[in-house]
């Protein structure tokens, strides 16, 4: 079964990318959200399988986005998406529940690896 994926990031190139990076027998790209706030909204419509998440979007920004949908669903797998000057944000995003990183520009394996890894404790439970 494909696992459903949610992709959040105001830049539709990124989106695009992270898009053609996923393979297609695998996951399923079930939304779409261009803000922190809708990317909240789109989580509890679309309970995905996992989200990947810009750091820096309009409205609010993936960290807030990430505090609140881990408040609210805890097991929520969240990798986040950023380039190298927001890194600590990124480790803030980690101590805040996300699984993984990927650091923008991306290559399509660093985006496979950290997928993979978001699901990694369901295969070891």
């Amino acid at each position: 079964m494909k696992k459903r994926v949610l992709l959040a990031d105001d830049t539709q190139l990124m989106r695009e990318l992270l898009r053609d990076a996923l393979d297609r027998d695998k996951f399923e790209i079930v939304g779409e959200a261009l803000t922190g706030e809708e990317a909240v909204i789109k989580y509890g419509e679309l309970k995905p399988d996992l989200v990947i998440m810009d750091i820096n979007m309009p409205k609010m920004n993936g960290i807030e986005a990430l505090t609140v949908i881990m408040k609210k669903h805890p097991d929520a797998k969240i990798v986040m998406c950023s380039d190298q000057k927001y890194q600590g944000m990124i480790l803030r995003a980690i101590k805040n529940g996300a699984k993984d990183f990927i650091v923008k520009p991306f290559k399509k394996d660093d985006v496979l690896e950290a997928v993979n890894k978001a699901f990694e404790e369901d295969e070891e439970a």
